[in-house]
């Protein structure tokens, strides 16, 4: 594509740094202290001086996993992180931006943040985030409380939803746990493409396997080593079950310490700065998109919405399609996310350009919210290595709730910068599934399903069932009956008919023919 010649209020990303910490809890830096320091790392790769960034403008941070929940985690509060951030660093900005909750929220924030300089509301913005789980859960393990927090005044401006992923009846069922849902994806997926069990897990092998070649190759992964096919998805005590038909080594890693921020400019303010053009690289396409946020009323568990229609758009305002792009970063939490997108997107799970730039997020690391910066800080200087090439980075929140997409590039393809127009009101207009909390006793069929496990072995069935009158319903397996989560984990599930009943406030759904 021809370089077009950008106009001063053109959003640019100059500059990414990340950095992953490896000393142990007690001697772990805080977040605020680790996004300081990939916000000077953001700037040498800008090729400016740490001294710069007291013109800072804005800045925004992605959220602490710690923040992200109504749950009393016993450290210190940031009462408000980008202003610390920024008196960190040496400014003093004017405008404080906070994401919401969810792995969308990076790119939801560039996309913000873009909008804001093309409106000559912004000009120099530093957007940084951190994830430090490991240094708190293995700090207070260890009896060691990690000092955190901050207190300056003043409450930053909210971008993006800090509403929970799921309704309270949803969560009783375990649905606050990505690691519970995302299997019930997976099961809706493999039934709907009719692919046998064991050929659907060799396949997911091997995907998973070529991410984790990039992870072992990347110095900043939290596990820079090479599994397998057969090694992650064979059962064994280090790779048990988490919830089926997911191993350890299928399931994103959130228990680290990472960091990453980006650099944000208008061309103006770049050139004042002196930030060399070989360094500039442009957002040509980009959109937001939420499907119904209740999994429990989506049309089904095999498709996306949002994905396709938020795909649509990005590519629509570039001008590009799949085939013109160079690199590739898919969200990568778990692999139902990745199939769902190339599905959605029209990219090959066995692409020859791979499917992430880090490693993955069950390789390179899930820093929680913040994971998909440090794609954007990766693909800047993939970028970068090859002028004129595009990048593709997509981010997802919840349960496949939140669909946020960036696609990069170091040619500018446009004479004005504006974003694709919204495709939400479409998403919104869609019907919803019927859904019953409280079913009254009767016949009911499996529409999708998993098996919950801990370090003992399963747990328990969860189970979406539709109703005689096609109504859905969320529901459990009997408590205790091992024998027959085995069987479930052996039999494809869904479409077999059973009884469900409530038992002592809960659904329990009893299979005929399991």
């Amino acid at each position: 594509m021809k370089h077009i010649a950008p106009a001063d209020n053109t959003p640019i990303l100059v500059g990414g740094g990340q950095l992953t910490n490896r000393k142990p809890p007690q001697e772990a830096p805080t977040p605020l202290a680790m996004m300081a320091d990939a916000a000077k790392l953001a700037a040498a790769n800008a090729g400016i001086s740490e001294a710069l960034l007291h013109q800072l403008d804005t800045v925004a941070t992605t959220r602490l996993a710690s923040d992200s929940t109504e749950a009393k985690i016993p450290v210190g509060e940031y009462r408000n992180l980008p202003k610390s951030l920024g008196l960190a660093v040496g400014a003093t900005p004017i405008q404080f931006l906070m994401a919401g909750v969810g792995g969308n929220t990076p790119q939801q924030l560039v996309n913000d943040v873009a909008e804001r300089i093309a409106a000559g509301k912004t000009e120099f913005a530093l957007l940084a985030g951190s994830e430090n789980l490991q240094a708190l859960i293995g700090g207070l393990k260890m009896g060691h409380l990690p000092q955190w927090g901050d207190e300056v005044d003043g409450t930053p401006e909210l971008v993006g939803s800090v509403a929970p992923g799921c309704t309270p009846h949803e969560q009783l069922y375990g649905f606050f746990y990505p690691i519970n849902t995302y299997p019930l994806f997976e099961n809706a997926l493999r039934e709907h493409r009719g692919v046998a069990l064991d050929t659907h897990m060799q396949k997911l092998g091997t995907m998973f396997s070529r991410m984790s070649a990039v992870a072992a190759a990347n110095p900043l992964s939290w596990f820079p080593l090479f599994r397998s096919p057969e090694e992650i998805i064979t059962v064994t005590d280090k790779n048990r079950y988490i919830s089926f038909p997911y191993t350890k080594y299928l399931n994103s890693v959130i228990q680290v310490d990472m960091s990453a921020a980006v650099i944000m400019t208008s061309v103006k303010k770049a050139r004042e700065l002196g930030i060399a053009e070989d360094r500039w690289v442009y957002l040509n396409g980009c959109a937001d998109a939420q499907d119904h946020w209740n999994m429990s009323e989506r049309e089904n568990f095999h498709s996306s919405a949002p994905i396709r229609l938020a795909g649509k758009a990005a590519f629509g305002m570039a001008g590009l399609t799949p085939a013109d792009l160079d690199f590739l970063d898919i969200y990568s939490c778990f692999p139902s996310a990745v199939q769902m997108a190339c599905q959605e997107l029209g990219i090959a799970e066995d692409d020859a350009r791979g499917l992430t730039v880090t490693g993955g997020m069950p390789y390179f690391g899930g820093p929680g919210n913040n994971y998909s910066l440090n794609s954007l800080a990766t693909m800047l200087d993939k970028v970068r290595s090859k002028p004129g090439s595009h990048g593709l980075v997509t981010a997802n929140g919840w349960h496949i709730t939140k669909y946020s997409i960036g696609i990069y590039s170091t040619h500018n393809l446009h004479k004005e910068w504006k974003p694709a127009p919204s495709v939400q009101a479409e998403l919104d207009a869609r019907p919803k599934t019927p859904y019953v909390e409280v079913p009254e006793a009767g016949p009911a069929t499996i529409e999708t399903w998993t098996v919950t496990h801990n370090s003992r072995g399963p747990q328990e069935g969860i189970v979406f069932v539709r109703l005689a009158d096609g109504s859905r319903c969320l529901a459990n397996t009997p408590a205790g009956d091992t024998e027959l989560l085995e069987r479930m984990k052996k039999t494809d599930c869904i479409g077999k008919i059973g009884s469900i009943s409530v038992v002592n406030g809960r659904n329990i759904f009893v299979p005929a023919d399991i």
